[in-house]
């Protein structure tokens, strides 16, 4: 079969750019209507995207005076897409610092059953004190002890999923039998950061385990991405930043003794798509113009871990920076941003205003060809297996990318124009899992 693309539909309330809230055309409260998540689900279903993404953190992200800042709990809302959708996969985020293995199993394994095979994972460590502040820390965790607990988290969390046997229930009505007892099994975990007994108290999801995503970019990140992710959301702003990160986390993935083809790599892009070139770069810079800096600096003095008054608009960033290896927080976004800024001589305004359209991520404005060359040639080039789409406007974003960089992409031979799969593993083209715990205990 042709090596195809693979599209992943990043849902943010009115848009990935920060002051999308601002145009006459947004809805400033799509960030809690259900309503509008199930527009934007229905568009990139019908475009045949393999999957919607809702992205989460148990702190409120940004000042609340920035943009739509409130957030419905991901895997809520997306039990609630399941219900008006029916082949595009759904993917949450959910903290392995700030939650316990037994109810995140549970909960994931839930989202899988009600949605016929389609939920998936992204799982995340939570950086920053104020989350940790939210659940009674004074400090968070350090970042590598951060990692450590995560990984003994999925250790935990799959070894539940695999506590029922797929055969465990037979529903035998005659001889009043349900589930066979000698196919449901305790997983008896004791370990540094967890003591579960289990069995989880719902069957073995539809997929075995949910899809399991992956977005840090640290040393870490990279490690426990090597053994655990099957799907990896990542940040680069250029081709050569892409390939690079490409190459290196199939290098790991192979040293981690799994299948380099079994890890689908999706950056991020955040396109701006005009009918001609002046009008996307217009609609660009009409977006630009309404960012509030006061705003996008505390966000990225935060960041950097330096005092706000220590940006000057326009001035390039302070030289003497804290280095990654000092800060806790989110280390590899930290690097990319200062690179980014020093590599093109930025100054903190120009530095706000590319972040503000994407964050760190690929932002490109342009006609629907354009766009749809951009995403060719990373996916030819060793950069990419598809592209987590960031539409800078909701919905109209996603109307012109499902619309009109959809179809020149199927008619090149690079995206399905049917689903061929039913679950979100068959979307990404990844087996399912075979049950650990009853391999470990040599049973069939």
């Amino acid at each position: 079969m042709t090596r195809q693309l693979h599209f992943n539909l990043f849902l943010h309330d009115t848009g990935h750019h920060e002051a999308s809230w601002r145009l006459p055309a947004s809805d400033p409260y799509a960030n809690l209507s259900l309503a509008a998540h199930q527009h934007l689900a229905r568009i990139a279903e019908d475009a045949k995207f393999d999957s919607v993404f809702l992205a989460d953190s148990p702190v409120l992200w940004n000042d609340p005076g920035r943009r739509p800042s409130g957030k419905l709990e991901p895997t809520l809302l997306l039990a609630s897409l399941a219900a008006t959708t029916t082949r595009i996969g759904l993917i949450a985020t959910a903290s392995t610092s700030y939650n316990e293995p037994f109810n995140l199993a549970r909960r994931f394994a839930s989202l899988d059953h009600l949605s016929g095979g389609r939920a998936g994972w992204n799982i995340v460590t939570t950086a920053g004190d104020a989350a940790a502040r939210n659940f009674g820390l004074r400090d968070q965790p350090l970042h590598r002890t951060r990692y450590e607990r995560a990984d003994e988290f999925l250790d935990v969390s799959t070894k539940l999923w695999d506590s029922w046997a797929d055969d465990a229930i037979v529903a035998d009505k005659q001889a009043g039998v349900h589930a066979l007892r000698e196919r449901v099994r305790p997983i008896e975990h004791d370990g540094v950061h967890f003591r579960v007994d289990g069995p989880l108290n719902v069957p073995r999801p539809p997929q075995g385990w949910p899809l399991l995503v992956q977005a840090g970019s640290s040393e870490d990140g990279k490690e426990f991405a090597a053994k655990w992710a099957e799907a990896i959301f990542t940040a680069q702003p250029t081709l050569a930043e892409s390939q690079a990160f490409y190459a290196d986390i199939k290098r790991r993935v192979v040293a981690a003794g799994r299948d380099p083809g079994h890890v689908v790599v999706l950056p991020g892009i955040v396109p701006v798509i005009g009918d001609t070139s002046s009008e996307a770069l217009e609609l660009e810079a009409e977006l630009d113009r309404l960012i509030a800096p006061q705003y996008a600096i505390t966000t990225l003095a935060t960041t950097l871990r330096v005092d706000p008054d220590r940006l000057k608009l326009d001035e390039p960033l302070p030289a003497d920076l804290p280095g990654e290896d000092e800060i806790e927080g989110a280390k590899s976004r930290r690097t990319l941003i200062v690179d980014w800024a020093r590599r093109e001589n930025l100054t903190v305004r120009q530095l706000i205003g590319k972040l503000g359209g994407g964050r760190g991520h690929r932002t490109f404005a342009g006609t629907p060809v354009q766009v749809a060359d951009t995403i060719q040639e990373y996916f030819s080039n060793g950069a990419a297996d598809g592209f987590n789409i960031m539409p800078a406007v909701l919905p109209s974003g996603i109307e012109a990318f499902a619309t009109k960089v959809v179809p020149i992409l199927q008619e090149r031979g690079l995206f399905r124009t049917e689903y061929t799969g039913a679950t979100l593993r068959e979307h990404y083209g990844l087996p399912r899992p075979a049950n650990r715990l009853l391999a470990a205990q040599g049973a069939r």
